[in-house]
């Protein structure tokens, strides 16, 4: 069974729709560890009621990204981690982790990539006033939501769509294509 590391800042639906996918047997494997980078995260609590156990640090009280990259690879190295799935996690990977774990790191993003990189792309194509939005899956490199497309979903925009139905729909989106995404990435199929 292949093995995740799960990347999360913040209250972790993407992390619970992996989960509940590992759960219902649409995706083979295991989550095998969380890192958090928000002491305060909501996803915190959600994987310890699994069991899983969380590396939850705090960036400001390490010298440098290295140091904190060189601890959280030595506890991926140690649970022998096929992927890492970022899902939330409000931070650019450093050169520690993208060397180790190279072609080994996806993302998801709530938009079509390369449009609205960044954080709030979702306010950001509202504002820009798109018809179509979506949902990206890629690769991480060392630059912002710039690795290789591995998969896209997009939805119609009505005009009559408040700001809260289309996170919803981006939400739905994300929980479905994630874990397929994952599972064919695993599978060897993408």
């Amino acid at each position: 069974m292949k093995r995740l590391a799960v990347f999360a800042s913040g209250t972790g639906s993407n992390f619970e729709a992996i989960a509940q996918a590992i759960d219902e047997q649409r995706l083979n494997a295991v989550i095998e560890c969380l890192v958090v980078d928000n002491l305060t995260a909501l996803v915190i609590e959600k994987a310890k009621k699994r069991n899983i156990e969380v590396f939850a640090f705090d960036p400001k009280s390490y010298h440098s990204k290295n140091e904190y990259e060189k601890e959280i690879v030595s506890l991926l190295d140690r649970k022998k981690i096929d992927l890492v799935v970022l899902a939330g996690y409000m931070r650019l990977c450093g050169n520690v982790l993208l060397d180790s774990y190279e072609g080994k790191i996806v993302n998801i993003h709530p938009s079509l990539l390369p449009s609205f990189i960044g954080k709030d792309a979702i306010g950001q194509a509202i504002r820009y006033g798109v018809k179509v939005m979506g949902v990206t899956i890629h690769y991480v490199d060392s630059g912002m939501d710039s690795g290789k497309i591995i998969a896209q979903k997009s939805f119609d925009v009505k005009e009559t769509m408040t700001h809260e139905e289309i996170e919803k729909q981006i939400h739905a989106i994300e929980h479905e294509l994630y874990p397929e995404t994952i599972s064919k990435i695993l599978e060897g199929k993408l």
